[in-house]
């Protein structure tokens, strides 16, 4: 039966902005679901207050609101369009759902004629509301863990002392486990209760007994209206229960699950499925397994809604949830819709994996001061990696070498924990680096029993990580010269980089690659292809893996390469690696228009990234799609391999920016802004020498290798000192210190944190006025894109800032010095391409604080406000394309948009909450404002110095 005709105009929910708990995923799945619905020729309006994604961009749909997620806005979008047939609320988490229903409660469909499609409500109570779901599960016979349900304080007492401890709360429709909690005593148990009643909007809770150390499991699933139900993924948890999958480290497809338990949880996750409403889309089921040998299934919830493991799952089997849970919505069946990949084959299978994927979560506790770091129920983490392997010891090291933490992969690099204590304490007390601790601990000797007593982890995944160790030692027999092919081959298979082989065996990672090179150990790379390669896929989505060679029978040996290489000339963009705060999606919009630019130059596009979260991922973004960690080593391999004319660097964030240097040094050509102006930017000195010729005030600095330097520059500087360390991203390390003892106290931390690093120390302009600019310049002309002044005080991390587009109080003679600053810079530093420059205002006297010469985290800020491609201009001004005079500015904007910071404080208590220069911000809304006589405006300007801190 095709689709519903009646359906011609659809409203879709985006998330809002980035939150810890609800991240870009969302973003991912709104853009494929919205491209999806275009193409059924629907029209297609959307709603998303999150202006730094791709989602929101002009060409995603056809009537784009940049408004915040509320009834009110939900009503000025059907008034203003009422031809709309249908709203989709299922792509854009838990904010998408719980606005819906509100607007349901509120009967604002019903006014308006507007179905639900994708889901229905009776579904969404069912599985939010933790009673209604505990019924439904005992109506159906599937078991669940004993659990009740308190909506109030005395009713809470009362379940707990009949359960006993430890215990679990869990608060009905929030997301992320917001509020939820262990209770391991009962002294705790007040507390933990009065958090969760509050955090949920219903003021229920749902208390349960505690399964510690049960595996957990996901299992992702589409049902369409004729009742069809795929089961697209088995995701399994290498952690088990008491910590929340999104701080999770997790397996696809599932490895230590035996094929009848298997198959017992596929029939319990299509009966939960069916039980829970007549509804076409995609669902999350989560279950637990008791570890012993009788395998107990425990369900545990249902989303009925695309989820973060939906992104995962997409990303992991090349199999798109979003796009055909869109098309379902509309009526179609899966066995009339085609498999994205095959092209051949319907979209009425289920994928099968010939590679293992190893997904694990990127925290940034560096940002929050005195946080818990011990991850739980509550999730953390603020963004993730994946790695593909052809092994689950190769996909777990390709993993660990994206996380850009500093670490090369598992152990093999001297940063490893030596302490005893600190190991236990650490597997004990789950950590977020638990998954480098449990090699340092078999490498002490410490035996497996014992760490899986602790941690309850599989042995299964702790013999993997002993025959890693087991290698390791193996290779550390040897030197460069007398290391075996077959050795070097079997390391390279379990994911070893480079850098750790040169670690064992006592060289340069240079010789470890030679020496490679010159056996024939080289990376070939597979296609991701839903089906095993039992049809022929037609996506170009690849990883890189090792293979022994093959003879055949003329004697030639060779080995199997899946990516053909062709003659067109090609870029490669390098993607931002996993979001992080001072890193996050605005980087990945603008590799996707760089990405989109380049396909329109003519140029065959190669992505290179590891994020699974994200539209830069997508199969069908680039023309080729190496899902691969942004490093080093890897990297070159695919420069190599495929040739490009050059690489994009500018638009993946400081990840991109720190491999120029690298990519210069091999005479790999950097396409737009030389690697000479991008380090002339970031070498203080240097730009400083730069600014006093191109007579541009700065603040007074100075630069410090040692507390006792830091100490006697603060004699000629003065104090307030604002100290920094060089090349990094967000903030991080960034303080201001008002006295010598301050001073002396935050340089020796940084240093030991930041070891041989260069500190920064400006004397801080105190109770100046901040400003940034973003510009395009071609080497000769330079077209400023936007001027924007923060709300806050200099001192403030412009992350952190409001910032309001135009600049509401500066007047003609500080304007003219911005744009005259800006221009003077950005051809002094020769940039093709995009440049942010921020500066402080005193005494009408314009200060540089400092240059970036790349994509900004305000450019899709900008180009939302004037509705101007900018990131398209400007990575066509980089490959030479075209020039400034070529394009027609025209920006759009009445009044002012303010881009306003979102914290996710709430899930780290007790945390100081205070704003400095360190970035704290998770993501960001835009406002619209007719006038600065808006309320909105008023508050947030009568706020603006409550939260400096030094």
């Amino acid at each position: 039966m095709p689709k519903d005709n009646s359906i011609k105009s659809v409203l879709i929910i985006g998330s809002g902005p980035i939150i810890i708990g609800q991240a870009c995923e969302f973003d991912y799945s709104g853009s494929q679901a919205a491209r999806s619905l275009k193409e059924e020729g629907i029209e297609v309006i959307l709603i998303n207050s999150n202006p730094a994604t791709i989602m929101t961009d002009p060409s995603m749909a056809d009537h784009i609101y940049l408004k915040p997620l509320n009834t009110k806005s939900i009503i000025e979008i059907l008034k203003a369009h009422p031809n709309i047939d249908a709203v989709l609320p299922t792509m854009g988490g838990q904010t998408a759902l719980n606005l819906c229903l509100e607007a349901e409660d509120k009967g604002i469909w019903q006014d308006f004629n507007v179905r639900l499609i994708g889901v229905d409500v009776n579904a969404i109570n069912v599985t939010e509301d933790r009673e209604q779901f505990k019924q439904l599960l005992e109506k159906i016979e599937i078991p669940a863990a004993p659990a009740k349900t308190a909506n109030s304080f005395l009713k809470g007492k009362e379940i707990a002392q009949e359960f006993g401890f430890p215990l679990v709360i869990r608060p009905s429709f929030t997301l992320g486990g917001t509020g939820a909690a262990f209770v391991h005593k009962k002294e705790d148990f007040d507390e933990l209760l009065t958090r969760g009643l509050e955090a949920s909007p219903i003021h229920e809770v749902l208390i349960d007994k505690a399964l510690f150390g049960w595996k957990e499991y996901e299992l992702e699933l589409l049902r369409d209206k004729n009742d069809n139900v795929v089961i697209i993924c088995s995701i399994e948890n290498m952690d088990p229960m008491g910590i929340h999958t999104g701080d999770s480290i997790t397996v696809a497809p599932a490895m230590t699950l035996s094929d009848a338990t298997f198959q017992k949880m596929r029939d319990m996750a299509i009966k939960m499925m069916r039980s829970i409403g007549n509804f076409a889309g995609g669902c999350n089921v989560q279950f637990a397994v008791s570890p012993d040998e009788k395998e107990d299934i425990v369900a545990i919830e249902i989303n009925p809604r695309v989820s973060r493991s939906s992104a995962l799952a997409s990303k992991a089997t090349g199999y798109p949830i979003a796009k055909i849970a869109a098309k379902l919505a509309l009526g179609y069946t899966l066995d009339e819709l085609q498999n994205q990949i095959t092209k051949s084959t319907s979209a009425l299978f289920e994928p099968t994996l010939d590679y293992v994927i190893v997904k694990i979560p990127r925290w940034n506790f560096d940002k929050f001061e005195g946080a818990d770091r011990t991850l739980g129920l509550q999730m953390k983490s603020v963004g993730e990696v994946m790695g593909i392997g052809r092994s689950f010891q190769e996909a777990l090291h390709k993993a660990t070498q994206s996380l850009e933490i500093k670490r090369n992969g598992l152990g093999a690099d001297g940063k490893g924990y030596t302490n005893y204590d600190q190991i236990i304490e650490k597997l004990t007390h789950a950590s977020w680096d638990r998954v480098f601790v449990i090699y340092d601990a078999i490498q002490m000797g410490i035996p497996l029993k014992r760490i899986h007593e602790i941690t309850q982890i599989d042995m299964w995944f702790l013999k993997q990580y002993e025959e890693l160790y087991l290698l390791e030692k193996e290779v550390s027999n040897y030197t460069i010269d007398t290391l075996p092919k077959d050795l070097l081959l079997e390391a390279k298979q379990k994911g070893f980089a480079d850098r750790q082989l040169a670690h064992m065996l006592g060289c340069k990672e240079s010789e470890v690659y030679n020496k490679r090179d010159e056996l024939g150990v080289k990376r070939v790379y597979k296609l991701v292809d839903t089906c095993a390669a039992e049809f022929t896929a037609k996506t170009p989505y690849y990883y890189s893996t090792f293979e022994a060679e093959i003879e055949r029978p003329d004697g030639t040996r060779y080995v199997h390469n899946e990516s053909v290489v062709t003659d067109k000339k090609k870029v490669i963009v390098l993607g931002s690696g996993p979001n992080r705060i001072g890193q996050g999606i605005e980087f990945d919009y603008s590799c996707v228009h760089g990405v989109l630019a380049a396909a329109e130059c003519g140029y065959e596009t190669i992505m290179i990234n590891c994020n699974p979260e994200t539209v830069s991922t997508d199969f069908d973004t680039a023309h080729k799609l190496y899902f691969e960690p942004v490093f080093w080593e890897h990297i070159y391999d695919i420069i190599r391999h495929e040739k490009p004319e050059g690489v994009i660097v500018q638009l993946g964030g400081q990840t991109a920016l720190k491999l120029a240097e690298k990519l210069d040094r091999y005479g790999i050509k950097i396409i737009g802004t030389s690697f000479d102006a991008l380090d002339l930017a970031e070498d203080r000195g240097r730009f400083s020498d730069l600014l006093t010729e191109l007579e541009i005030p700065f603040p007074r600095f100075g630069v410090a290798e040692s507390a006792e330097e830091a100490s006697q520059l603060a004699d000629t500087l003065d104090f307030p000192l604002l100290v920094r360390p060089s090349y990094v991203l967000g903030g991080q390390g960034m303080k201001i210190v008002i006295n010598k003892q301050e001073l002396e106290e935050h340089v020796i931390d940084l240093l030991k944190s930041i070891p041989g690093n260069k500190l920064l120390l400006d004397h801080y302009l105190d109770g100046a006025i901040e400003a940034e600019a973003d510009a395009i310049c071609d080497g000769e002309d330079v077209y400023i894109i936007g001027i924007m002044e923060h709300i806050e005080p200099c001192g403030v991390h412009s992350g952190d800032s409001n910032a309001t587009l135009p600049p509401f109080n500066l007047g003609e003679f500080v304007m003219q010095q911005i744009k005259d600053h800006t221009k003077k810079i950005a051809l002094a530093l020769k940039t093709v391409g995009l440049i942010n420059i921020q500066f402080a205002i005193k005494d009408d006297t314009v200060y540089i604080i400092e240059a970036n010469p790349r994509a900004s985290r305000t450019v899709p800020f900008i180009a939302k406000a004037y509705g101007e491609p900018y990131v398209n201009f400007a990575t066509k001004v980089m490959l030479g394309e075209k020039k400034l005079k070529d394009f027609t500015f025209n920006p759009q904007l009445k009044g002012f948009a303010i881009k306003q910071p979102v914290f996710s404080f709430n899930k780290f208590p007790g945390v100081n909450k205070k704003l400095g220069p360190e970035m704290k911000s998770t993501g960001e809304s835009i406002l619209f404002i007719d006038d600065l006589k808006d309320d909105q405006f008023y508050e947030l300007y009568s706020r603006r110095k409550m939260y400096l801190s030094k």
